[in-house]
């Protein structure tokens, strides 16, 4: 019985990962380059050799298998805002930001020119150039396909468009950007990348899809607290029936 409620709970609290990252991936619909999360479990290998470590929380194992959240790096579409400082990215790749914690990495292209005359973030990060900040200064901004920036007619700086082997060793680190960590995190070049001015690449979440799976959760959910009532029951009258006479 005790391993019955061990499972269920553990189900349980699978869903209730489930729904919390939904519930994130639905409220970033809006976010110009959000990319969405997803929950999956691992498999066991019943030839592999038994594990030694367990879980460190219940909400790490759904029936046993150790449970995690990944980023799917799919593109978002890209639609037009006819604002010359809004970038998309038509390809793979990550504009590179200078940031107080050290250099993050962003699909948002939703930039503006500070009162000094840089290109920085919404939240004033310094986009980074391929010789570092990028100073505009003039009036009429223009960027071409390769990232080369011209103010005025004049070539101020090339933006830096890095990549990653399939997001690895990518991690996200808020404000919709993400940290290089790990052996795998090495940034190179990105590739057969065009730069799109005066547009932007939408969240990668579907709207739909996301709302029929969080009704799924839901009702299964639901199901394992019918079941985790039912067997506490069970337990109680059990116990309560514990030395009495037949």
């Amino acid at each position: 019985m005790g391993s019955a409620i061990s499972d269920v709970v553990s189900g349980a609290l699978y869903h209730e990962m489930r729904m919390s990252t939904l519930a994130n991936n639905i409220a970033n619909i809006s976010t110009s380059g959000f990319k969405e999360d997803r929950v999956a479990f691992e498999l066991n290998d019943p030839d592999a050799p038994p594990e030694t470590t367990e879980a460190s929380s219940p909400q790490e194992s759904y029936m046993g298998n150790p449970v995690h959240t990944y980023t799917n790096f799919d593109p978002g579409h890209i639609i037009a805002t006819g604002n010359p400082l809004d970038f998309a990215l038509e390809g793979d790749g990550f504009f590179k930001i200078q940031t107080p914690e050290g250099v993050q990495y962003t699909r948002s292209g939703t930039f503006v020119m500070n009162a000094e005359g840089t290109l920085v973030t919404a939240d004033g990060h310094a986009v980074l150039g391929e010789g570092g900040e990028i100073l505009l200064g003039g009036d009429r901004i223009e960027v071409d396909g390769a990232g080369n920036i011209f103010s005025d007619g004049n070539q101020v700086g090339r933006l830096q468009i890095v990549d990653f082997p399939e997001g690895a060793g990518l991690t996200k680190a808020g404000k919709n950007a993400f940290i290089a960590e790990g052996p795998d995190a090495e940034e190179q070049p990105a590739e057969n990348v065009v730069i799109m001015q005066g547009s932007i690449e939408r969240s990668n979440v579907d709207a739909v899809k996301s709302m029929t799976e969080m009704i799924e959760v839901i009702r299964g959910y639901e199901s394992y607290q019918k079941v985790i009532q039912f067997l506490n029951e069970a337990n109680e009258k059990i116990i309560s029936q514990v030395g009495t006479p037949a």
